[in-house]
């Protein structure tokens, strides 16, 4: 990889580092309920190769994006985007990064940057999550800044929320930088405790699929902070700080108390949510995992109907899969496209996988990408150079 280094800045790195992309395998839309997830690092990873620099310049290259190197100066950095305002560029998360690092109060300067990710972007699949964990790694390292990696994974939260002006909870981050192999983690987000929970679907005759159904729909660009902005609503109805503060046991009388009615399906959602994942880790605990597919397509027809973020093609997956023998399916993700996961046992993987595709073309849609998701390593150093 350090070829791609000394082609864009005629020099050699000083180290390699990578962060991976996640798949969530159940609690969708609770992060920033302060609720409870389940995600799992893939194999996908963002890589960094980067050196130093002590002018206070920082430069952006990416392999996978048009544009050439992006040049910016750290002391210029502010939350309006690195291009004056335009924050759609991939340039904003590992800038929102530095911009995060340095108003923490760690003295973060200059540097330059290659990427190259194999993490599907626009896939639901935290690409960008990748990106930002990556890049403070990364600097941490250059800059003998000591982080550990629950408060890095909050700080790129913060350069996602504030820099970037994308209304994300913490999972994403977290998930990339704590994740550990053959392991799906258990995370609190009100208080970031997380315990990593053994996920060996392959000892259990299991596979997980993903299957990215390549489609972004641009409902989703402003339904998430919709989304978020109701959640909050609904529990400033209930006068309580966040949803996680509602009981699973208490929800139909909170339900009746929320005069909007528009609210009651997005606090049911959350509620509900926090509940599959408590369920999943009992079943994981007690090795059926197989059980585990019910509760997948469960929460897949609570984000559909009550939090309304599926779509067309995400309902095609888990309806395919499941009339075709997989335990459970459902969306992962924030929606409107993106992607799925199916729980199969190993012996039906490539029907089932098959079952999809055909499905997709005989609605005429584009074929999507279906692929196995095994638990990798968070965030780690590569190599030095």
């Amino acid at each position: 990889m350090t070829d791609g280094f000394r082609e864009v800045y005629g020099a050699t790195p000083q180290g390699v580092w990578a962060a991976p992309g996640r798949v969530n395998l159940i609690g969708e839309h609770t992060d920033y309920n302060d609720g409870l997830v389940m995600p799992l690092a893939l194999p996908h990873t963002c890589r960094v190769e980067a050196a130093r620099r002590d002018d206070g310049v920082l430069r952006l290259h990416s392999a996978d994006a048009p544009g050439g190197v992006t040049e910016l100066h750290v002391d210029g950095l502010a939350p309006q985007g690195p291009t004056g305002g335009d924050r759609g560029g991939w340039a904003a998360y590992p800038a929102g990064v530095v911009w995060a690092l340095r108003a923490a109060g760690h003295r973060v300067g200059g540097a330059d940057l290659h990427f190259e990710s194999s993490v599907p972007t626009g896939a639901g699949l935290s690409s960008s999550a990748a990106l930002e964990v990556a890049t403070a790694l990364a600097l941490s390292d250059l800059y003998g800044v000591e982080l550990p990696a629950p408060r890095l994974a909050e700080l790129c939260r913060h350069a996602e929320n504030d820099f970037v002006g994308v209304p994300c909870g913490v999972m994403d981050q977290m998930a990339s930088a704590c994740c550990t192999s053959g392991h799906a983690m258990y995370l609190d987000t009100r208080d970031l405790t997380r315990r990593q929970v053994p996920f060996d679907l392959a000892a259990q005759g299991l596979r997980l699929l993903v299957v990215d159904t390549r489609v972004k729909h641009a409902l989703g660009d402003g339904a998430y902070a919709e989304r978020r902005a109701g959640c909050e609503a609904g529990a400033a109805a209930l006068g309580v700080g966040s949803l996680r503060d509602v009981a699973y046991g208490d929800l139909p009388s909170a339900l009746e108390r929320i005069e909007d009615e528009s609210l009651r399906p997005l606090v049911r959602h959350v509620v509900t949510e926090n509940e599959r994942v408590e369920r999943t880790l009992r079943l994981l605990d007690a090795g059926e995992t197989h059980a585990v597919g019910p509760v997948l397509t469960d929460g897949h027809a609570s984000l559909r109907d009550d939090f309304a973020v599926s779509c067309a093609e995400l309902d095609l997956v888990v309806a395919a899969s499941n009339a075709n023998g997989a335990l459970g399916a459902r969306m992962t993700g924030g929606g409107f496209g993106g992607s799925a996961i199916v729980l199969v046992r190993a012996a039906d993987a490539d029907s089932v996988s098959k079952a999809v595709v055909e499905a997709f073309a005989a609605a005429g849609h584009r074929e999507p990408r279906v692929f196995e998701a095994v638990p990798g390593p968070g965030a780690r150093r590569l190599a030095d150079v």
